[in-house]
């Protein structure tokens, strides 16, 4: 029997770098202008084997727009610091125990179905796998790119080393390992970016919950880190790079870059 699978979409209205976020608009390569939440809805949609995909919001300005284009919604309070911490809320009143839930997050509309499917495969293969998330290889102009990031004090992605069975040793926003310059062009696949993508098992979302926040997820301002701080293994699903950049909407900036990609791939 195929394990019950559930995707959770957490959004929330508020957000320092981009208030109301989840509902700004999206243009499709079919012109059709959308908002965001329903972009993300319609990406979780898209994942063969889910049984039930929910959007997870603290505001009504959100949940009116989502249950206009159909998608079932709970409520989860304020307080929720995090995705993670949204998932946990959302599935204490959902009323059910799924055997995998996954994180899309609000305001990734570009996730491939492709990826969602290798969390869950490595999920399933495990049954004692607590977590798992996307880990990605980067090429060599990749890596400049995120050295070059680096040295100017910009964040150009999450990076994520890992042991040999393929379980997280630690996430960072600074590149890991460091790999010396000469070295970037003979090192291909030495980096691993992460993408904000996450399966759990509902245990591990209750343990993280009830978890306080460690220093080193404050420090570095990356959730999975309280998993690794509090003993709880994270697996690594690695991943071939996607068709196109996962350009997540954090600023308003980010929009037409977003649309281009949707342009260029015939994302409706």
């Amino acid at each position: 029997m195929t394990d019950r699978a559930v995707i959770i979409v957490p959004a929330r209205f508020a957000s320092s770098r981009f208030p109301g976020k989840p509902l700004a608009t999206l243009r499709g390569a079919d012109g059709v202008v959308r908002p965001l939440i329903e972009r993300s809805w319609r990406a979780a949609m898209a994942v063969p084997g889910i049984d039930r995909v929910v959007v997870a919001t603290d505001d009504a300005r959100i949940a009116d727009v989502a249950h206009g284009f159909g998608a079932e919604v709970v409520m989860t309070p304020e307080s929720c610091r995090n995705g993670t911490e949204r998932c946990a809320a959302a599935l204490a009143v959902l009323g059910e125990r799924p055997d995998v839930v996954i994180n899309l997050q609000g305001d990734a509309p570009l996730t491939p179905a492709g990826l969602v499917s290798a969390l869950l495969d490595r999920m399933r293969a495990e049954p004692d796998l607590p977590v798992c998330t996307p880990a990605l290889p980067c090429t060599a102009t990749m890596l400049e790119a995120l050295v070059a990031d680096q040295a100017e004090g910009r964040v150009g992605g999450t990076t994520v080393v890992f042991d040999r069975r393929h379980d997280a040793l630690y996430f960072s926003k600074r590149v890991i390992p460091h790999v010396a310059p000469e070295r970037i062009a003979q090192a291909p696949g030495a980096v691993h970016l992460h993408a904000g993508l996450y399966a759990y098992r509902p245990d591990a979302l209750a343990d993280y919950a009830a978890t306080p926040p460690s220093a080193i997820e404050e420090l570095e301002g990356l959730e999975q880190l309280r998993f690794l701080d509090a003993g709880i293994r994270v697996g690594l699903a690695v991943c071939p790079m996607p068709a196109w950049d996962l350009i997540e909407l954090n600023n308003p900036g980010d929009a037409p870059m977003i649309e281009a990609i949707m342009a260029a791939h015939g994302l409706a």
